[in-house]
């Protein structure tokens, strides 16, 4: 399950996995998201806050996941991954070849100071 929430003051989508990725999670992002994009447009950042990721109930999940990642990351500008999962350091590393997003680990509990990142839009 993927918990979201949408703060439409500063263009910035939180999400929490909680268990793990569903199909479903990522068609229901993008039921929410995507009117918000094309009404007000790109995201200035994703939000990932997880202290390790919980991996894909099923391969239609990934596949679902990964399809989301591509129709969407040339609408966001930042991603701040908020975990101390090793993952979260290669993911970093290895997203940053294959979106368009500037990417940044931050440490548990550093939830706010991702969100100052983000709106820094240096």
């Amino acid at each position: 399950m993927l918990e979201h929430t949408l703060d439409t003051v500063h263009s910035i989508l939180y999400v929490r996995p909680t268990s793990p990725l569903e199909q479903t999670d990522f068609v229901l992002l993008s039921k929410m998201i995507d009117p918000f994009i094309e009404d007000i447009g790109d995201l200035a950042g994703l939000i990932i806050e997880s202290p390790a990721f919980p991996g894909w109930k099923s391969f239609g999940a990934m596949v679902e996941h990964f399809r989301f990642v591509r129709d969407h990351h040339k609408h966001i500008k930042k991603v701040g991954l908020v975990t101390d999962s090793v993952l979260g350091n290669v993911a970093e590393h290895l997203a940053s070849h294959f979106v368009a997003a500037e990417i940044r680990q931050f440490s548990s509990g550093e939830l706010e100071t991702a969100k100052q990142w983000v709106i820094n839009r240096r």
